[in-house]
């Protein structure tokens, strides 16, 4: 995916060299990959920049005047510690590369270096910055109190300005959308911007209880009323007192219990189990389903009645797959958490790799922001401290894209080729691992050229650094 249609935006780029013809022949090559690139034609001039400017890459010559390469590395790694430095000369040696790696830059190119190993590098080094930078805004949000849901993506937005126009009212909303999108996330903003927000917010998952549990549990039941009712007990609707009940798979509920729910709405009385007497109740109902209501009213499995008394609002809640903005701003969320719990702070938190960042926004998501919430949470485990690469998020052993549904809009070239790098990023990915980033061997066992091999690396981007066994 190139910069402009990517989730992250494109990186801020700095070249530092004393010849104007290599600041020149630079700027060509990572104008492509760049959202901005400035030139300094000395250190001097570079840390006049950097006061008033600060890049996501700085590319810098070591040899210049009375402020080397290396001495604008210091700086940098003292006042800008988010900026990936890559350091270039025309005098290298082992020493000087080793030394430049210790003080804390990123790689070390000797002229004349390869153009596209530049731009890829630039490329890659960008959107682990950007990765970063998101990262830290995101923890900015968190302790200023923000919102939990993370969109920002289109159609989210539209979802979002639904919620804020419902919320404020006490009309029932009914929220669709498929298993693992976020529908009781939906509700709860839907509770949180009511006026009943400091009220209670009470969900109940219809299609995990029988009837008669549901009933008891909804309804409230007296002593005695059926076996183990050793004591009254209020059910949700009455607990709710002026807040909002949450109803997750309305569609599952049978007939007859949809007709004493519909009873419930209409006069706002409940009956407990094992009582004649009705009792008001207060609260505003949230219904969400996964399947199409309409559908199975026209079925006979669903009361039309009830359909309309449950659809005076609805909010549709768009799977992962048609909002593929929100894929990479969601992993970071998740990663941020869950480093959190298991106790990493924010120096030691992994970060995602140029490989994983290109699985994420690869994969279709069929299990939605839970499959994703799922696959951070196991790629934290098995990074074992690392940073997060592909591999780690095993997203081909989980679902196999070639036996997932194409989308019809798709024509057959695009969905072929799709297919194609699928299987290619899993055959690759296998050898790498196999042979522990050995490019070689893993294109050898590929029966591959090792060109042949590289090219299709660099076309999924993987690196082989990301498959390395980890040091002691």
């Amino acid at each position: 995916m190139s910069w402009e249609a990517g989730e992250l935006g494109s990186p801020r780029v700095l070249l530092v060299d004393d010849q104007a013809d290599l600041r020149h022949g630079l700027r060509l090559l990572v104008e492509p990959v760049a959202a901005e690139v400035r030139e300094a034609g000395s250190g001097e001039e570079a840390l006049e920049l950097l006061r008033r400017w600060t890049p996501h890459v700085m590319l810098t010559d070591i040899a210049m005047g009375a402020v080397s390469g290396m001495d604008l590395l210091g700086h940098v790694r003292q006042h800008h510690p988010e900026i990936k430095v890559v350091m270039i000369t025309g005098f290298g040696t082992i020493e000087l590369a080793v030394e430049a790696m210790q003080r804390g830059a990123e790689n070390f190119l000797c002229k004349p270096f390869d153009n596209q190993d530049v731009r890829a590098e630039v490329e890659r080094l960008g959107r682990e910055a950007l990765v970063t930078e998101r990262m830290r805004q995101g923890n900015a949000r968190r302790s200023r109190g923000s919102r939990p849901i993370v969109a920002e993506s289109r159609q989210m937005a539209q979802v979002l300005e639904l919620v804020a126009q419902v919320a404020p009212t006490e009309m029932p909303v009914l929220i669709q959308g498929e298993t693992g999108t976020g529908k009781e996330l939906i509700a709860r903003a839907v509770h949180e911007q009511s006026r009943a927000s400091t009220l209670p917010f009470l969900p109940v998952n219809s299609s995990a209880l029988p009837d008669t549990l549901l009933e008891a549990e909804l309804f409230g039941h007296v002593k005695g009323a059926f076996t183990g009712a050793d004591r009254s007990r209020e059910g949700i609707f009455s607990q709710a007192r002026g807040g909002t009940v949450f109803l997750d798979e309305v569609a599952l509920m049978s007939l007859a219990f949809q007709g004493k729910l519909l009873r419930v709405l209409q006069e706002h009385t409940v009956t407990p189990l094992g009582s004649a007497a009705p009792k008001p109740v207060a609260f505003r109902l949230v219904a969400a389903t996964n399947r199409s209501l309409r559908e199975r009213v026209a079925a006979g499995e669903f009361r039309e009645d009830l359909y309309y008394r449950l659809r005076v609002v609805t909010i549709k809640v768009p799977p992962l797959r048609e909002r593929p903005d929100d894929v990479i701003p969601l992993a970071l969320h998740f990663l941020a958490r869950y480093a959190e719990k298991l106790g990493l702070s924010a120096e030691k938190r992994p970060s995602l790799t140029t490989s994983a960042l290109r699985a994420l926004e690869a994969h279709r998501w069929p299990g939605n922001v839970r499959e994703l919430e799922s696959g951070i949470q196991r790629a934290l485990i098995l990074c074992r401290g690392e940073n997060i690469s592909a591999h780690h998020l095993r997203l081909d052993e989980v679902s196999h894209p070639w036996s997932r549904e194409i989308p019809e809009s798709l024509s057959y070239e695009t969905g072929k080729a799709r297919v194609l790098e699928t299987y290619q990023r899993r055959v690759v990915e296998r050898a790498l691992r196999a042979a522990s980033g050995n490019v070689s061997r893993a294109a050898e066992s590929c029966s591959l050229t090792r060109a042949a091999f590289q090219r299709l690396m660099r076309q999924l981007g993987l690196e082989r650094q990301d498959f390395r066994p980890a040091g002691p």
